[in-house]
């Protein structure tokens, strides 16, 4: 079976006051089939290296925004990135075609209760509607989209214990994603992806 090598991009401008995506991150800096790369660290100037960028992402096949959701989008070095990473005749346009079938997942925080991400709550979208853009950008660049897997109510998480079971989730996501076992097509209907997976740690279903 194939085994995935997954690139995962971090973005927290806070990450020493974190109690959701630092540990998350930390996790994954354990896992020998997972670069994970802090950009705030890597780049504290902006000045991002776009060469050295692009080869990280020809040598994976499955690519990880990990950020809190502020103001629902990215951070800002999130969006730098891909404005000069993500270039034409690179990841689009013309001969563009150097992410065409990479697995793309946003792994993301937000401190307003799930319910709070519909269309009657309070911020009247879901997660999967404002995360548009990047679904849009996965499209445009041949990647397959994979819904969010996405963490309400973070604020209160360490303290209610809901952070535990979060990061037990994530474990079970980076492996399944390097084992190859999420199909792109059959989770496309999905807001988040965490419903599957809490499915499969239950034994109830298969990835």
């Amino acid at each position: 079976m194939k085994k995935n090598k997954i690139l995962l991009l971090f973005a927290h401008p806070s990450k020493h006051r974190s109690e959701v995506n630092a540990p998350m991150f930390d996790y994954a800096q354990t896992l020998e089939y997972v670069t994970a790369v802090d950009l705030y660290a890597q780049y504290p100037t902006y000045q991002i290296n776009i060469d050295k960028e692009q080869q990280r992402l020809n040598s994976h096949d499955v690519v990880i925004f990990q950020f809190p959701f502020y103001w629902y989008s990215t951070p800002s070095i999130l969006k730098e990135w891909q404005d000069l990473v993500l270039e034409y005749g690179y990841a689009y346009g013309h001969e563009g075609n150097a992410l065409n079938g990479k697995l793309f997942i946003c792994a993301i925080s937000a401190g307003g209760k799930e319910e709070a991400y519909r269309t009657k709550g309070y911020n009247h979208f879901s997660v999967r509607e404002l995360l548009q853009p990047l679904e849009q950008t996965a499209d445009i660049t041949g990647m397959l989209y994979l819904p969010p897997f996405a963490l309400f109510s973070s604020r209160s998480a360490l303290s209610d214990g809901s952070l535990a079971q979060h990061i037990q989730r994530w474990k079970l996501l980076l492996e399944n994603l390097h084992h190859d076992k999420i199909d792109a097509n059959s989770v496309s209907s999905l807001i988040t992806i965490n419903e599957l997976l809490d499915l499969s740690s239950s034994g109830e279903s298969q990835i």
